[in-house]
Order: structure tokens, then C-alpha cells, then sequence
């Protein structure tokens, strides 16, 4: 179906400040989605925190604010403005997790404000951790044995039924932020803590540590009419318990099979399609380096920091894609040149991304590696193998 012209005004929300954990990649997707826009006729409300970013430069959106990045001031935008619609998914995990909090305190209803892209209830179940867990076992694809824990007494009675080593994901959290690995009651207890007051629900999932598997991402696209591609899939040189930001990565993949390439394409299709994004979508696996036994580890339902990867590795521009299916175009009426975006892209060279660390700035940081970024950049190269 044609682009949607019962909407004129949409507001989008950036991610913020610079911070550890979350770096310039959404100011990349958050300029790609305002032109895209605009592009398409849409007035674009953009509100971000940032000044130091191209996403707020006055020729990006048509008006911009810079305010704090919170629900208030969010909320008062809105009902001020009274946009049509909200963009969620292209200001990272705080785009998201504003947008989610709007719907549910009424905000959205109160002012007939749309949710363009991903449904809510899409991304509740991608970023619930049990709802996601469930999902999985509908499906039949392999997720973690795993227990929800709401406090550091339920954290040690699961971590007690699974069997350490585990490792904590807190929900709704961005770049694995309060999330680690335990190998013993004492240091569940310190990294539980944190990661229960880090949460916005205070939901951690504790986990079955799968420490050394090969650590591969897909990004997969998909739109209202159910098409949905794979752009581009990623290897990890580090195994899994280093997180992907922090990972020296490759694209394409270089060491997989091509069984075990279609066997991970296959299932990111299949959760991409249960879950109904509309729009980028960034999912990860462990896959034993000895067998064909694979894991789910999570869905981002938004433009991650791997889209940003993905999108100069090849060419595709995923957040331009995303905002053009958020208002009701299909993969095969945009065109990228003089190619519907329907298409896969085909790499015949190697992108290789090694991330860059603020540890010389940030020198009381901690430098350990683990399921918590802390690369704040990076750097890519491109070259044929030759």
C-alpha cells in the first residue's frame, strides 16, 4: 500500500547524550529516519537531548526541541504539538522505553497520538524477558533454561534451581547495562542489586551462562504485508559474554557453514514474523562451535547499533527503510536507487568493526569486559579478500 495520508505530523525521539553504552550509532538512524520523512511530505517533531548531534541541526527535522529525555517533558511536548503519530524505534532502547511508558500512563490515548512502526504489544513481547521466553517455546526455537527474578532472594533461589555459572540480563536496559555473569552466591548478590534498580520494571532474568559459544546477529527487515529480508548477518570474534558493542565484529559471517548460516537465517525470519515488526530488527544467537545446537538471546524490535553496522557494511539503509514502512509502504514500493528494497543485499567483501573505548577519558571506569558495554565508538574497515 501507498505512504499514509491521514498522518501529517509525527514526532520522533532521539536517544540522548553520548554515554557509555550508547554511542553516536542512533544519531546516524534518527537522521536517516528525519530525512526519510520529510522526504515523504511528513511535518517532523524531533525532541532529543543532544546538541552535539546532526540529528538537531535545523535542517534535519522541521522543528526541533532540546529537552530532557524524560516522560514529563516528553508528555508536555506532545500535548503541545499534538502530533499525529510517534516514531518509537529509531532512538534506541530510550526512544523505546519512552514511547512504551506514554502508552501505558495514557499519554498517546489522552491525545490520539498513533504509535507508527512495531506495535506495543509487539514490543512487550520482545523486551519482556518471560513473555519473550514463552514466545520462543510457542515457536519451537531453543531459548536458555531461564527464571524471571524480581528480587536478590528470587535471584539466588533460581540461580540455585539452574546452577552456576548464570548470567543477568535486566529488562528494558540498554547495551546489557547492569547485567554479568556469576559464578557464586556472592557475586550474584552484588550484580543482582544493581541490575533490579536498573530495570524499569525490575524484572532480571537469570540465566544459563553459555560463556564460549560463536556470538552471530542478523538484521532483518520486514513490513505490513508480511515481506521480510535478511540484510545483513554478523559474526562476533569474541564468544558469547562480551557484548556485541564491545566485540571486534565481521560481516559477513566467515566462519559459519552454509547450513548453519540458513538454519539462523531461517530463525530470524520465523521470530520476526511471530513478533509483527514492522521496521529493522536486530537478532542474536549463540551457536555451538561443535555442533549445530543454536540459542535465541534476544530480539531488539527497534533500530539497534548493529543496524548502523549493518547499513554502511551494505549499502542498505535500515532506519531510511524503517521510517518509510512505519507510515504504510511496503519493501517493494521503496526504492534504494533504482532497486525495490525488497531486494538482499550481496556482500563480496569483508567489513571488519573494532570498537573504540573511553577508558582514557573515563580512567575510574572499569575496564572489564563482559555483558555490559562500555565502547562509547568504532571504527570500520572495508576490503575485498584478496
Amino acid at each position: 500500500m501507498p505512504k499514509r495520508t491521514d498522518i501529517k505530523t509525527i514526532l520522533v525521539i532521539g536517544s540522548g547524550p553520548i554515554v557509555i553504552g550508547q554511542a553516536a550509532e542512533f544519531d546516524y538512524a534518527g537522521t536517516q529516519a528525519c530525512l526519510a520523512l520529510k522526504e515523504e511530505g511528513y511535518k517532523v517533531i524531533l525532541v532529543n537531548s543532544n546538541p552535539a548531534t546532526i540529528m538537531t541541526d535545523t535542517s534535519i527535522a522541521d522543528k526541533v526541541y532540546m529537552e530532557p529525555l524524560t516522560l514529563e517533558y516528553v508528555a508536555k511536548i506532545i500535548r503541545y504539538e499534538r502530533p499525529d503519530a510517534i516514531l518509537p524505534g529509531i532512538g534506541g532502547q530510550t526512544g523505546l522505553n519512552i514511547a512504551m511508558q506514554l502508552y501505558k500512563k495514557g499519554v498517546l490515548q489522552e491525545c490520539q497520538v498513533e504509535l507508527l512502526g512495531t506495535s506495543s504489544e509487539s514490543i512487550e513481547r520482545a523486551e519482556d524477558r518471560e513473555k519473550f521466553k514463552e514466545l520462543c517455546e510457542e515457536l519451537g526455537e531453543p531459548v536458555l533454561e531461564s527464571i524471571i527474578a524480581h528480587s536478590i532472594e528470587e535471584g539466588l533461589e533460581a540461580a540455585h534451581k539452574i546452577g552456576y555459572p548464570v548470567v543477568l540480563r535486566p529488562a528494558f536496559t540498554l547495551g546489557g547495562t547492569g547485567g554479568g555473569f556469576a559464578d557464586d552466591d556472592e557475586e550474584l548478590k552484588e550484580i543482582i542489586k544493581h541490575a533490579l534498580k536498573l530495570s524499569p520494571v525490575g524484572q532480571v532474568l537469570v540465566e544459563k551462562s553459555i560463556k564460549g559459544y560463536k556470538e552471530i546477529e542478523y538484521e532483518v527487515i520486514r513490513d505490513s504485508n508480511d515481506t521480510a529480508i535478511t540484510v545483513c548477518n554478523m559474526e562476533n570474534l569474541d564468544p558469547v559474554g562480551i557484548h556485541t558493542g564491545d566485540s571486534i565484529v565481521v560481516a559477513p559471517s566467515q566462519t559459519l557453514t552454509n547450513k548453519e548460516y540458513h538454519l539462523l537465517r531461517d530463525s530470524a525470519l520465523k521470530i520476526i514474523r511471530a513478533l509483527k515488526i514492522e521496521g529493522g530488527c536486530n537478532v542474536q544467537f549463540a551457536l555451538d562451535p561443535h555442533s549445530f545446537q543454536y540459542y535465541l538471546i534476544e530480539v531488539n524490535p527497534r533500530v539497534s547499533r548493529s543496524s548502523a553496522l549493518a547499513s554502511k557494511a551494505s549499502g542498505y539503509p535500515i532506519a531510511r527503510v524503517s521510517a518509510k514502512i512505519a507510515v504504510g509502504m511496503r519493501l517493494d514500493e521503496i526504492k534504494l536507487a533504482n532497486t525495490p528494497a525488497s531486494f538482499e543485499p550481496a556482500l563480496d567483501y569483508i567489513v571488519t568493526k573494532i570498537a573504540r573505548f573511553p577508558f582514557d577519558k573515563f580512567v575510574l571506569a572499569s575496564n572489564k569486559l563482559s555483558t555490559q558495554m562500555k565502547a562509547t565508538g568504532e571504527v570500520m574497515s572495508v576490503r575485498k579478500n584478496i
